[in-house]
């Protein structure tokens, strides 16, 4: 991969009643990075996100989580994007997937949101789908639970001994695919 800043963006809800849930798995990756970088996320006004400057895989690296919520991010991402002049092919969104089982981690290029609102707002603020997404597995909601209920409880008491184990492998496949790119990443991982 090349020497460009990479933008690495956590998904999740602001607030204490979000901080556990299965949402925010996305700011909990962030916070493995963030730690890794030796670094402590601090407001970036011009953008409405927390940010973390400093280097993944020795690439320049803009660390971030949006201050709005989930289906408002796209407007902290664009105006990362735009201060910082990432294009989207350097942008790695971590986020919950309801059509991953709990603990999976994918990474892909582009496609669908798959109904996530994060995602969607993401989309249109750049204009394009074509972002990097490291995709956390959070499961399927039980019997006929909504999807947006789920999303917002917090992880099982058996998920919250894997978790930690899981925030720390979704961190190491952003750093893959910042070291070898997509497709290497890929294969390694899947």
């Amino acid at each position: 991969m090349s020497e460009d800043t990479a933008l690495v963006v956590g998904l999740g809800n602001p607030g204490p009643q979000y901080e556990k849930t299965r949402h925010n798995v996305g700011f909990m990756v962030a916070g493995v990075l963030s730690a890794r970088m030796g670094g402590k996320f601090s407001a970036h006004k011009k953008s409405g996100a927390e940010i973390v400057q400093g280097r993944l895989e020795g690439r320049p690296a803009i660390l971030a989580k949006p201050r709005s919520f989930m289906n408002l991010s796209g407007g902290a991402v664009a105006g990362l994007a735009r201060f910082f002049s990432v294009d989207p092919g350097n942008i790695v969104v971590i986020h919950d997937e309801l059509d991953l089982d709990f603990g999976t981690v994918r990474l892909k290029q582009g496609g669908g949101e798959g109904g996530h609102n994060g995602l969607r707002s993401i989309s249109q603020s750049l204009g394009t789908k074509d972002y990097l997404r490291t995709r956390v597995g959070i499961g399927r909601p039980p019997g006929r639970m909504d999807p947006a209920s789920y999303v917002l409880k917090p992880f099982s008491s058996v998920e919250r001994k894997e978790l930690d184990l899981v925030c720390e492998e979704a961190a190491d496949a952003v750093e893959l695919v910042l070291r070898v790119g997509l497709e290497a990443a890929q294969n390694r991982l899947h």
